[in-house]
């Protein structure tokens, strides 16, 4: 029994957006668990798929908080 979690920053994915919207995280959820179908054989019911949204503040990379990160890095990771 196969348990994905999935952590998303709590910011949404476009401008204006605080979170990840149902929709999304349910085509996360399809999407995961048919690659595991797919790849290991293992069957939609036995795999649980967990999305934690996590705030903003809490999210680092680079030494930095996210926020941080990004404003000394405004092109991302290029």
């Amino acid at each position: 029994m196969p348990i994905v979690t999935i952590q998303v920053t709590r910011e949404g994915a476009g401008p204006g957006r605080e979170s990840v919207t149902p929709e999304e995280k349910a085509e996360l959820i399809k999407g995961v668990s048919e690659l595991l179908l797919r790849v290991l054989n293992k069957p939609l019911v036995s795999t649980f798929v967990v999305i934690q949204e996590v705030p903003l503040e809490n999210w680092g990379w680079g030494g930095l908080p996210a926020p941080e990160f990004r404003r000394q890095h405004p092109d991302g990771l290029k």
